[in-house]
């Protein structure tokens, strides 16, 4: 057993884990044995997940989504924050829906999942929350103000949960992972694959799973003692900022 793997099997909740990053985080702890469901739009899921299908802006909808997995499953353990959307434009361009729709997915839906769960937690006095953010929330990006400032919001979240739930034996923590090889990427054009790869230090697209691990890391025992942190997954193109 891994330093990284936990005694007995918990209940996961992964966001959004039909596709890219969240499907790698979920099937990781799929193989750690722990027992893994997803709130998420649709969609194909890995094996061994469970899913409830729930538009994460609906206070409603979430709440019944985790009694749906709670009842199926027991209290939530671990929860891994992770689903998000993009809808990119000039910031002179950008309209308000534009700008108030990837917040309300990206950091309000975020806070209802994380309201939701910290019931449970602080009633267990034991917990470990994800939240997966992005190098644009740290570094910045033309065109992705809206992202930007939605995953920027997450540090916040998880550094004013760390003050407030610290005491209680739950952590909160935030995964920042640059460009990941996923379907959307392999769609680029080569020659701007190639100038985003010419900007990263280690000169390539991280894998999904290597998001993963460091996901799985903390949510581990071996990170009861680190909260509040930003650890970025992006090959030194953030250098951390």
């Amino acid at each position: 057993m891994s330093e990284a793997t936990s005694a007995a099997p918990r209940t996961v909740v992964v966001t959004g884990a039909a596709r890219g990053i969240g499907r790698a985080v979920a099937e990781r702890f799929v193989a750690n044995g722990d027992r893994v469901a997803t709130v998420y739009r649709g969609g194909d899921l890995p094996d061994g997940v469970i899913g409830a299908v729930a538009d994460i802006t609906d206070t409603a909808a979430v709440d019944a989504a985790f009694t749906e997995i709670e009842d199926a499953l027991g209290p939530v353990e671990v929860l891994v924050a992770n689903a998000g959307v993009t809808r990119d434009q000039l910031l002179l361009r950008m309209t308000d829906e534009d700008f108030e729709s990837v917040i309300d997915v990206n950091l309000t839906g975020t806070f209802r999942c994380v309201r939701r769960v910290t019931k449970g937690m602080i009633r267990q006095r034991r917990g470990r929350i994800v939240l997966v953010s992005s190098v644009i929330g740290l570094y910045g990006g033309a065109g992705q103000v809206n992202y930007g400032a939605s995953k920027a919001g997450l540090v916040g979240m998880a550094r004013s949960i760390t003050r407030e739930l610290g005491s209680r034996g739950i952590t909160a923590n935030v995964v920042a992972p640059g460009f990941i090889d996923t379907a959307m990427t392999a769609e680029l054009p080569q020659e701007r694959q190639d100038a985003y790869k010419a900007q990263i230090p280690a000169g390539r697209f991280a894998r999904p799973e290597e998001v993963a691990g460091v996901v799985q890391f903390l949510a581990s025992d071996a990170a009861a003692y680190v909260s509040g942190a930003v650890i970025p997954v992006d090959g030194g193109l953030g250098m951390g900022h």
